[in-house]
């Protein structure tokens, strides 16, 4: 069953709690007296059958959204599994929020997710994923990258 969002929710910014992690691009928040699953946009982290890289990825996602966190979700869309699709955002400060998702990506935790960075800042996950990449961190520790999640999952 998919969610209906309100016309022109999309593109906003929805303020929602952190029930859950999931793994390492998936969470459950409450939203309006609501429980949503929300996939994170515009990236793919590893499964959890990937090895430690999947368990590294849950752990990083739930270091940074402990559990009932207020946090801001960008709505892209919702999947055909009925999952919101969002943009994740935590205040850093009283200037700066964090996009999780991109942090995620920074810190070689996910790969940027070709297939559907066209409703995010494309160029700017794109530099991110380089920047992990020439630095070697999480997922890039192997040279070319671990097995990409789109692949390993197509491969199962």
């Amino acid at each position: 069953m998919a969610l209906a969002w309100p016309a022109g929710v999309a593109g906003r910014r929805i303020s929602a709690i952190v029930l859950s992690i999931g793994d390492g691009d998936t969470i459950r928040v409450r939203q309006a007296g609501r429980v949503l699953t929300v996939r994170l946009a515009c990236i793919d982290a590893p499964e959890a059958a990937q090895g430690s890289y999947g368990a590294q990825a849950r752990r990083s996602l739930q270091q940074r959204l402990p559990l009932n966190r207020e946090i801001s979700l960008d709505v892209k869309t919702v999947d055909r599994y009925g999952r919101t699709v969002a943009e994740v955002f935590t205040v850093a400060n009283l200037f700066r929020q964090v996009n999780i998702n991109l942090a995620m990506v920074e810190d070689g935790e996910a790969f940027a997710y070709r297939r559907y960075l066209s409703s995010c800042n494309e160029q700017v996950y794109l530099e991110a994923e380089q920047r992990a990449s020439r630095h070697r961190f999480g997922v890039w520790q192997v040279p070319g990258g671990i097995t990409r999640p789109w692949d390993f999952r197509r491969g199962r």
